[in-house]
């Protein structure tokens, strides 16, 4: 519950002052392939290499999630703008059209990305209206030249490079 004095909507728009990465978890759920789009990744830790993200605990995936044992974070690039708008949408067939390999435990991976994470579930606990699910990294790549999709302030933005 929120505090008294603290209205959600100002919060909300205060928050989004934090530019975040644009990120696609995804995950295998019986025989569905299960991806959603998400900008609460994180680091935790290097020794041993873990990692976080939250799930609002109104999401339709969130039964998935909560029971899967490895999941992939996917780190989109600058270019990926589509597929981060199609894995935000409700419903929709996120999968169809998209080039995918397969990962540790059968987790759906997308085959491009700037970044990817294989993770085995470590912990999950309670954050309020999420959940927050800790990975520890069993395997990752990055692409170098690739420059990451950016959110700030509602709209995705981009990284300008300035010489230093």
């Amino acid at each position: 519950m929120t505090k008294p004095g603290i209205d959600p909507i100002q919060f909300r728009n205060a928050l989004g002052k934090f530019p975040t990465g644009v990120t696609i978890v995804t995950t295998k759920f019986g025989d569905e392939l299960i991806g959603m789009t998400i900008s609460s990744f994180n680091s935790v830790s290097l020794d041993p290499p873990l990692i976080l993200w939250s799930i609002d605990k109104g999401a339709r995936s969130l039964p998935a999630f909560k029971e899967a044992n490895h999941f992939a974070v996917h780190v989109l690039s600058e270019e990926q703008q589509d597929l981060s708008n199609l894995f935000a949408r409700q419903g929709a067939d996120k999968f169809a059209n998209v080039e995918l390999e397969t990962g540790i435990a059968d987790v759906p991976m997308l085959s491009e990305y700037c970044a990817r994470f294989q993770c085995q579930v470590e912990h999950q606990y309670e954050g309020g209206d999420h959940v927050i699910i800790v990975g520890r990294v069993l395997d990752f790549d990055a692409h170098d030249g690739k420059d990451p999709l950016v959110f700030h302030s509602g709209r995705y933005a981009q990284i300008s490079k300035s010489a230093v």
